[in-house]
């Protein structure tokens, strides 16, 4: 193959280097000589690597795959300007196969540095090392394996154009960063990424897809702001120039016009209580709670002390059955510890020759390693390098693969993980209270988005029986859709308030008070606190996102609460409240709404006990609000 000399430059050269295919069958190559190039393409470093007897003489393919939905095929026409659908959930694929080997030129790659995330660098029993490359879409390459060793030199002419920094949490992994200082300031735990610079939100993603959409905007706007729409209607921005053009139906199909039929009433004014700071009094002499729904008023109306609160959390999220005894609970944690580290054992014990055939884990543990290196590194829990607390958060996230390996691990589930680990500062017990959370959250984080997209119909359908004249507003600048709302229900706003404020967040929600949906609510809280910014100054789609995300550690917490819960009383006191929004309040609805709660897991230990299971009381009743 023939290459311009002003276009192509050889900067590093091994041979000897073989790409382990992972092939599922006997008949095929499973390793596949080649040569690993570092090479400049029109002043752009890439990592290359192609087979020793490649003789199409076409431009090496890349191994990238895009998002579900276009059939896990590989794309072969890779443009380093074009960025793949991320859509915020970056899951491991699981259907992924590679195609079968017929000529190993299929397998060659060029690998931009600028893509490049980590590098995993692993030596098997027989001395021979091997690189597992990782891009910045989160899906590694196949194994390269060093026959003639080299992997040191690579590093040293590699570091000529990034940098490569060892891990905090495994010597063995190297996060790549980019020289140029403005873009290092970007990575998640070289810096505060909620920072008031107002950089390029378009550069700061492509850079670094997870950090900005957890950060700051995502790419996921635009993918929700062009997934609700027609694929066959082109989008129509009605402008000052054409005031008079009313909204389309089917401008955001899913999203339905809803008025009240009838103005809403006074908001009632709300106070808020002290946080529960008295446990023993709630128990009988064998420890029983006696009141569980006084014990959930309380923290509704002013969350948990600190002292108590690991002690609470494990009631609230399923841990604990309300009405066990001190002598059942200290069963419970007995089995539930031996089936913790029964599932712990499974992946410590797969060998790395193993790990290399199980693509899936692989990916998994890519991951989580990459994630836990940037989950609140503020707190001093987590920060620091060879910090026990990035530990535990890493083996906590990745017994939970083994324990719901269909879900396996999403880009957010170790923001959720954090505060129960500061929380409770245990492993087994953080990690049971997390598949109480995830009872509640999973559906956010499934790779069809489904349940993300109900959320924000819902959401707008209370936004427009609340507020008609702001959703107009919304609809007139393209952002009616609500998209940029997606991070703040996607982790429960675990990036919108301090540390501390969200823990009192959480167990407000936890109590499902007084209602299932009530983060809607919270939400539409935040939304109409900034009505007069947004109504009163001229924002586009663009600036509304950008105003929305410097929102983050602005809020007060308190008042936000106060005025979700005044929004919930107004709008049930609407006699012509619509069934839609009805619904969302859980206002006459089946009581089977209510399955998805974390007290299901009750279940689960009382069998553990030998027990009936009695269904748990619901936190209202089947039609309308019994909460204090």
């Amino acid at each position: 193959m023939e290459q311009n000399a002003v276009d192509y430059k050889l900067i590093f050269e091994k041979e000897g280097v073989y790409l382990h295919t992972n092939a599922k069958r006997s008949n095929q190559d499973t390793t596949i000589p080649g040569f690993i190039r570092i090479v400049e393409r029109a002043g752009m470093p890439a990592l290359e690597w192609s087979p020793l007897h490649d003789e199409r003489g076409s431009t090496p393919a890349v191994l990238y795959s895009k998002k579900d939905g276009e059939g896990g095929e590989e794309d072969t026409n890779f443009d380093p300007g074009y960025e793949p659908d991320w859509a915020v959930i970056s899951a491991v694929k699981k259907d992924r196969e590679h195609v079968p080997v017929k000529e190993s030129g299929q397998w060659s790659f060029s690998l931009p540095l600028s893509e490049l995330y980590s590098i995993r660098r692993t030596r098997f029993s027989l001395g021979r090392n091997f690189l597992v490359l990782t891009s910045r879409g989160g899906d590694p390459l196949p194994p390269l394996h060093f026959h003639r060793g080299g992997t040191r030199e690579l590093f040293r002419a590699l570091q000529r154009y990034i940098i490569l920094d060892q891990s905090p949490v495994d010597g063995r992994l190297f996060l790549a960063y980019p020289h140029d200082s403005g873009a290092l300031s970007r990575s998640f735990d070289k810096l505060q990424l909620l920072d008031n610079g107002g950089s390029d939100l378009v550069s700061r993603f492509i850079h670094d897809p997870y950090a900005t959409t957890f950060g700051g905007f995502s790419k996921v706007t635009n993918f929700f702001k062009d997934a609700l729409r027609p694929p066959e209607s082109p989008i129509h921005s009605r402008t000052a120039q054409d005031p008079n053009v009313p909204p389309q139906s089917d401008e955001e199909p899913g999203f339905e016009l809803i008025t009240c039929g009838a103005e809403l009433g006074p908001r009632p004014d709300v106070t808020r209580g002290q946080p529960l700071d008295k446990w023993e009094c709630f128990l009988d002499p064998e420890g029983r709670v006696k009141n569980p729904e006084k014990v959930k008023e309380l923290v509704f109306r002013g969350g948990i002390t600190p002292a108590l609160r690991k002690e609470v959390w494990k009631f609230l999220l399923g841990f604990y059955p309300w009405n066990s005894t001190v002598k059942e609970r200290e069963d419970i944690l007995r089995v539930k510890t031996d089936e913790y580290f029964r599932m712990k054992v499974q992946w410590k014990s797969v060998s790395e020759e193993q790990e290399m055939r199980n693509s899936l884990l692989r990916g998994y543990r890519s991951l989580i390693e990459r994630d836990v290196s940037r989950t609140d590194r503020h707190n001093t829990f987590f920060s620091g390098d060879d910090n026990p607390g990035l530990t535990l958060l890493h083996d906590v996230l990745m017994t939970y693969c083994m324990y719901n390996f269909d879900l396996g691990y999403v880009q957010g589930m170790s923001d959720l993980l954090s505060p129960l680990l500061f929380v409770t500062q245990n492993e087994v017990e953080s990690f049971w209270c997390l598949t109480g959370f995830m009872e509640l959250v999973h559906q956010n984080f499934e790779e069809s988005q489904e349940a993300m997209k109900e959320q924000l119909h819902q959401l707008s359908n209370l936004l427009r029986a609340l507020d008609p004249e702001l959703c107009h507003f919304l609809d007139s600048q393209d952002s009616g859709s609500l998209c940029f709302c997606f991070r703040w229900l996607l982790i429960w706003f675990k990036r919108e308030f301090s540390f501390e404020d969200i823990l009192i967040l959480w167990e407000v929600l936890w109590t499902r008070l007084p209602c299932n949906n009530f983060h809607l609510l919270i939400a539409c809280s935040i939304l109409e606190s900034q009505r007069g910014e947004l109504i009163g100054s001229n924002h586009d789609f663009n600036t509304i996102l950008k105003h929305i995300n410097e929102l983050t550690m602005k809020l007060d917490l308190q008042t936000v609460l106060r005025e979700a819960e005044g929004i919930y009383l107004q709008l049930i006191q609407c006699k012509e409240l619509p069934p839609e929004v009805q619904q969302v309040l859980g206002v006459c609805v089946p009581s089977s709404s209510e399955e998805g709660s974390p007290d299901s897991q009750s279940s689960e230990t009382q069998r553990l006990l030998g027990q009936p299971h009695a269904a748990a009381a619901s936190s209202h009743s089947a039609c309308g609000p019994t909460y204090p």
